[in-house]
């Protein structure tokens, strides 16, 4: 039985293993005009495989580059197109990524960002509907985390923990359960802010 991880690996799988093979068979060909007809006739077979590519300003191009580099460039032929060598196994460089320190991982680094803009804010009906939409997407966070934690106690714990007790949620003004509350009460400060 012929199992394709047995085959050589294919240098643009999404052309195909026929496509693959055909080009092999052209490095064969000894005669050049025969091999020129060869290739002529794959570029036309890859170009009815993706038409999206002939719809591209430089498809020509992109499908002789294509060919050149399904055989490795070995493929001696009067090429139509200026070909451009693409290693196959160059790698691309690493994207930065902006390695943050997060207090709790299962909140995020923007809900700590929003705590810590909570807590600069002056004491005010605005500031406690804000906390009342933080602990309601904590809660949303910590069910996805982890069931079995999902406590009021202990968003209300996380809340004052991080911001070092300047914002606590079991003092009276507020129940974490009237959080989704809190964000109709948010409209309607700020449709009174527009009115004033």
């Amino acid at each position: 039985m012929d199992y394709n991880t047995d085959r050589e690996r294919m240098v643009l799988p999404e052309y195909g293993r026929n496509v693959q093979n055909m080009v092999d068979y052209a490095l064969t060909i000894s005669d050049r005009e025969e091999r020129q007809h060869c290739a002529e006739t794959i570029v036309k077979v890859m170009e009815r495989m993706y038409p999206v590519i002939s719809e591209m300003p430089d498809a020509s191009s992109v499908l002789w580059n294509h060919l050149a580099r399904i055989s490795r460039y070995q493929l001696d032929i009067d090429y139509p197109v200026k070909i451009e060598r693409e290693e196959a196994t160059a790698k691309p460089r690493p994207l930065s990524y902006p390695m943050k320190k997060i207090t709790y991982r299962h909140y995020g680094y923007l809900l700590e960002e929003l705590l810590k803009k909570a807590a600069e804010m002056e004491d005010n009906a605005e500031r406690d509907v804000l906390i009342g939409m933080i602990a309601d997407q904590m809660r949303k966070d910590l069910f996805y985390w982890n069931k079995d934690a999902l406590n009021d106690d202990k968003i209300a714990d996380d809340i004052t923990n991080f911001t070092d007790g300047k914002i606590r949620i079991g003092n009276g003004k507020f129940r974490l359960s009237e959080s989704s509350a809190n964000a109709r009460a948010l409209k309607t400060l700020a449709t009174d802010r527009k009115n004033k």
